[in-house]
């Protein structure tokens, strides 16, 4: 089978999908509900702060890590957002696997002596003079 008939196959079955079609679902359901919509843009500033203080080498206080584990709770109370977290949560793992199938097998196209990955300094010298 051609690669591109059948990755367009792939989005097809995507589009297609219960986890795909649950997912836009969701996501229109939190459009037309500002209030959830805006708990979570809050939840996910806050998280993202704390992403960046974490990758900024800042150490995340127990506090702060029990204060975004509250509001995750309270958020997901709400059923508009809840429903919405646990479709994204559910493509993101599709997407993950279909990921790995393509990522294991493509895996030995690429040799790693070419890029300079294979720890082979030695050899790579040798072949240079």
């Amino acid at each position: 089978m051609n690669p591109y008939d059948a990755a367009h196959h792939l989005a097809k079955a995507l589009r297609e999908s219960a986890e795909f079609t649950a997912y836009r679902e969701a996501q229109a359901a939190l459009k037309n509900d500002s209030s959830a919509r805006s708990m979570l843009i809050d939840f996910r500033n806050q998280q993202l702060s704390l992403q960046k203080q974490q990758l900024s080498g800042l150490e995340i206080s127990p506090e702060q890590e029990k204060k975004l584990e509250r509001l995750y709770q309270v958020i997901t109370m709400n059923l508009t957002v809840k429903r919405f977290l646990e479709a994204e949560y559910r493509l993101g793992v599709l997407m993950g696997d279909i990921h790995k199938v393509i990522a294991e097998a493509s895996a030995d196209l690429v040799d790693p002596a070419l890029l300079g990955l294979s720890g082979d300094d030695e050899d790579d010298e040798a072949e240079e003079v």
